[in-house]
């Protein structure tokens, strides 16, 4: 939208029922496409729009968001009585922090807005006092901005909210005051919520920007009239989609306990496997201490704080794990903005640093894998193509390119920098079709060639490059782009071992012949 190009509009974006949010890639995408807008228009960097740059600008934001999380651990780790140095070594260590805060994933910005709010209701001071709770206008507009980001937000709020609300009946004494404070949430909370909705329904109505500034140019009237035709709240729309079972069936169903058995070892590591040993001692030592929950409860609320092993800070990590255990689409990204409470306990136990080899070998593979080779030759793959479309030679007689993808992620088209309204290039995205569909669309897009100027590019891994030479067809040129690794067709583990092992960890290009 800022920059003119064409893009691939997913389903959660489309107008007809938006389910996520346009503000947070305004804020965050959005604006570093419009410094690098200026940049040009202003002559200082004439040549500044490419694949490149729109690549690493919005991660470069990203990336300095992420130290958020670093500050917040910082804070933090004194009033969870963590070593300071070791919670943030474990997290500037871990693979999640460098692969998934480094990009824009919604996730991410979930994260960071978790840390803001435990930052809030954490709030102490030095000499373990606790501080007035005054923070209530804060604690309202991220609980807000977090919900609309992402709904899920609410189970990874649920502990720090009620942690809050535990922390102002112990210091204020008094129901009166609590509710007081409450009350102070809810007008920044509505209001949040009103400039969320009002920015997703002029954006999603009037859909793109183009338009959305014509509808600001016009009278407050015309305004008010263009939101009361549709109003759209998108955590809704998302709530609404996500409930139906048969919609998640569609994007893969996963036993329940995926998270806990699966994705947080994935992510986490030793780290998630100490956390739950933990949270089975602590339910265990809960239910042969019941008699005493009722004087536990009446002492002052640092107690919990000193107990073994921090068990509010536990729960901060189990809550949440167990409310979005309850849907059946389990993603391990979703998990990502556990790494804070999880270093903070971490941090606070000893025997944590036992596992010092181990947490090190594992974030180093993990990096490896998930930062460098699952789905690596994709991004090198579009600049490539961008520069091969974009060359200066075929500037003045640009020819007409078709690009087909197969059994690899969805390539993001906007690097490929095609303006609106291009037509000399062609994006098919086969996703893991058969071998005979997909021999059959190479087939009928090879046959209607027919002009001097067209391009037919077949970009497939290297592990499936055999199934496009069972299609009868011939390779003009070929590149390949290393390293590659497909989860959906890994490679044997022999041919690992063989002379043409780079091939089946590598990406091809595939000119085809006319």
């Amino acid at each position: 939208d800022v920059l003119n190009l064409q893009v691939y509009y997913p389903w959660e974006f489309r107008s007809s029922s938006p389910c996520r949010t346009v503000v947070f890639p305004l804020m965050t995408s959005g604006f570093t496409y419009w410094v690098i807008k200026c940049l040009q228009q202003l002559d200082i960097w004439s040549s500044c729009i490419n694949s490149y740059t729109l690549l690493v600008s919005p991660r470069l934001l990203f990336t300095i968001f992420s130290f958020i999380l670093d500050y917040s651990v910082y804070l933090l780790a004194p009033f969870w009585e963590a070593d300071p140095w070791k919670a943030l070594i474990l997290l500037a260590g871990s693979y999640v922090t460098l692969v998934f805060y480094t990009r824009t994933f919604t996730n991410t910005l979930e994260g960071l807005l978790f840390a803001l709010l435990m930052v809030l209701v954490s709030s102490g001071r030095s000499d373990g006092s606790l501080a007035e709770p005054t923070k209530s206008h804060l604690i309202g507009i991220i609980t807000v901005a977090g919900f609309f980001n992402r709904p899920t937000f609410l189970a990874f709020a649920l502990m720090p909210l009620l942690y809050w609300m535990g922390l102002n009946i112990n210091s204020q004494k008094s129901i009166k005051t609590v509710i007081n404070h409450f009350l102070k949430l809810i007008p920044y909370a509505c209001f949040t919520a009103i400039f969320f909705i009002t920015v997703d329904t002029l954006y999603f109505t009037s859909v793109g920007l183009d338009n959305l500034y014509s509808v600001k140019k016009n009278s407050l009237f015309d305004i008010i009239a263009q939101i009361n035709q549709k109003i759209i709240v998108t955590p809704l729309n998302f709530l609404r989609y996500n409930l139906n079972p048969h919609n998640l069936a569609q994007h893969g169903s996963h036993p329940r306990i995926t998270h806990f058995l699966v994705n947080g070892i994935m992510l986490f590591g030793i780290l998630h496997v100490l956390a739950i040993s933990n949270g089975f001692k602590m339910l265990k030592k809960c239910i042969y201490q019941l008699p005493q929950v009722k004087s536990y409860y009446r002492g002052s609320s640092r107690i919990l704080v000193h107990s073994e092993g921090n068990p509010i800070l536990l729960l901060f990590y189990l809550v949440p794990l167990a409310f979005l255990s309850l849907f059946s689409h389990q993603e391990p990204r979703f998990l990502i903005p556990l790494i804070l409470p999880l270093v903070l306990f971490s941090a606070s136990q000893n025997r944590t640093m036992k596992w010092k080899p181990v947490i090190i070998i594992f974030n180093v593979l993990g990096a490896l894998l998930f930062g460098c080779l699952h789905q690596g030759g994709l991004i090198p793959c579009l600049f490539h193509l961008e520069q091969v479309m974009h060359s200066p030679e075929l500037s003045n007689h640009p020819g007409h390119y078709v690009l087909l993808f197969a059994h690899t992620y969805m390539p993001p088209r906007s690097l490929l920098n095609i303006k609106k309204g291009d037509t000399h290039i062609e994006v098919i995205d086969m996703a893991g079709s058969e071998e005979e569909t997909l021999c059959q669309t190479v087939g009928q897009r090879t046959n209607n060639f027919t002009c001097n100027d067209c391009h037919f590019f077949v970009i497939v891994p290297g592990t499936v490059r055999a199934t496009i030479t069972k299609c009868g067809v011939s390779f003009k040129n070929e590149t390949l782009i290393f390293p590659h690794l497909s989860m959906e067709d890994p490679p044997q583990i022999s041919s690992l071992f063989s002379e043409n092992w780079r091939s089946q960890l590598g990406l091809y290009i595939l000119q085809l012949d006319r």
